[in-house]
């Protein structure tokens, strides 16, 4: 909520909340503790999180945009783009998180069927690619179940992680994640590290494995006709961004999380880019490849300190 009011009266601005108020919001999702472990598993230097987001014809379904052109967009990652992708996981033997709406488990059960028989993560990314911040509560959280219950139908496995879409994050979505049990969420943006979420400063036992838009091949490589929406980045630039962002990583001992799309990412020139930075990254030898799931319960476990497990 931006803007308060009190029952009948005309909202009030920003700029007129009380403290009580500005620090309410402030307060209702907030990073908690740190989890960096003081070791990754195999004695690995870092860990690498690769996660694709296959929205596929869901974001224009969301905005009801029905007709061929949009929706062949969407189609292109499935099709081409997540085949490639896969492949090329499969040559490094890299496992990753594909979050994944449920109307694109219900288009393609085998799709999503496959990602877990190729050994990697499925986890919520919504129903439609829904913008949650606009949604009342009892929808968020019937949309949210539902997803869950696709998944799980469709995979064979409970999915214990979230990433809603386009990382919107409503005052409830938090609650929403805790109801359903969840082991972590991949969409706040206040670490490069995994944190532990609060909610109104309470822990929550919520693992964050944050994302963020510069390691995000989206917010450099979309395209829309009618807006200013334009790939003004040639892709081989992500290679130095990328690059940097994991050595950084791995001098530090952290985390190198990367959110990539089959539609965006999918494409010959751009998946030259994953390919690259895979290679960059294997050259190192003391890395550990995870899913978001693996990294959320190997980093809760050594924070524990006591082996216990998400």
């Amino acid at each position: 909520m931006a803007i308060s009011a009190s029952a009948g009266a005309a909202p009030r601005r920003p700029w007129e909340w009380d403290e009580t108020e500005w620090r309410r919001h402030v307060d209702r999702v907030r990073a908690g503790r740190g989890l960096t472990p003081d070791s990754w598993p195999g004695g690995a230097r870092c860990a690498v999180a690769l996660s694709f987001d296959s929205d596929h014809e869901t974001i224009p379904l969301r905005d009801g945009e029905v007709l061929p052109g949009k929706l062949s967009q969407g189609e292109y990652g499935a099709r081409v783009g997540v085949p490639r992708i896969l492949r090329l996981l499969a040559r490094h033997a890299v496992p990753a998180t594909f979050f994944m709406p449920a109307v694109c488990a219900l288009l393609r059960p085998d799709e999503a069927r496959g990602y877990v028989e190729a050994g990697h993560e499925v986890a919520i990314h919504g129903w439609i690619h829904e913008r949650n911040m606009e949604l009342e509560y009892k929808h968020e959280r019937d949309l949210a179940f539902r997803c869950a219950d696709t998944l799980e139908r469709v995979t064979g496995e409970r999915p214990v992680g979230i990433r809603t879409p386009s990382w919107d994050f409503s005052e409830r979505t938090l609650d929403i994640t805790r109801e359903l049990g969840l082991v972590y969420d991949s969409s706040l943006m206040a670490d490069d590290e995994p944190y532990e979420l609060l909610v109104d400063r309470e822990p929550t036992g919520v693992v964050e494995i944050p994302p963020e838009w510069i390691r995000d091949d989206a917010a450099y490589l979309n395209m829309d006709r009618y807006s200013a929406v334009r790939p003004y980045t040639p892709p081989r630039q992500l290679i130095p961004l990328w690059r940097d962002e994991f050595d950084a990583a791995h001098a530090e001992g952290g985390l190198f999380q990367l959110t990539m799309h089959p539609h965006v990412i999918g494409h010959r020139s751009r998946l030259v880019v994953l390919a690259e930075l895979l290679d960059h990254i294997g050259a190192h030898g003391d890395v550990w490849y995870a899913t978001h799931a693996q990294v959320a319960r190997h980093v809760w476990q050594e924070a524990s300190g006591s082996g216990t497990a998400l």
